[in-house]
């Protein structure tokens, strides 16, 4: 496993993501809206991986309550894998639980599947199928 990508929570994608893109000399490489999740993601690519800008579009979304409750700042750390579910498999084996029971469609057309923070030292990890 590597790393692939840290999720920045934001109230302004575009705005965010030009932060980063200005501040790391790095290029801004996918941008996608998810109507259904109420979330706009931004990828910035960094060459060895990418910082995801996340925005929330509504009220009702995930990432609504975080930025509400905590603020803009870093959201989750993500490693890629070629398989989801054996990593979700390994973290259970592990006494680590779960966000999700398997992995499930996320952005830029991955399969994905989150840890919770508290068994993984406060961070939400997220897992990357590409």
């Amino acid at each position: 496993m590597e790393f692939d990508h840290a999720g920045v929570a934001t109230e302004d994608a575009a705005e965010t993501a030009a932060l980063f893109s200005d501040l790391l000399d790095a290029e801004i490489v996918h941008e996608e809206t998810d109507e259904e999740r109420g979330m706009r993601f931004v990828f910035v690519d960094l060459g060895n991986g990418y910082v995801e800008v996340i925005e929330p579009l509504d009220d009702e979304s995930t990432i609504a309550d975080y930025v509400d409750a905590n603020g803009p700042g870093l959201h989750h750390v993500a490693f890629a894998t070629d398989d989801a579910a054996a990593a979700l498999d390994r973290a259970r084996d592990l006494g680590i639980e779960a966000i999700d029971d398997e992995p499930r469609p996320g952005a830029w057309g991955h399969d994905i599947a989150f840890l919770h923070p508290r068994d993984t030292a406060g961070v939400l990890v997220e897992f990357v199928e590409h």
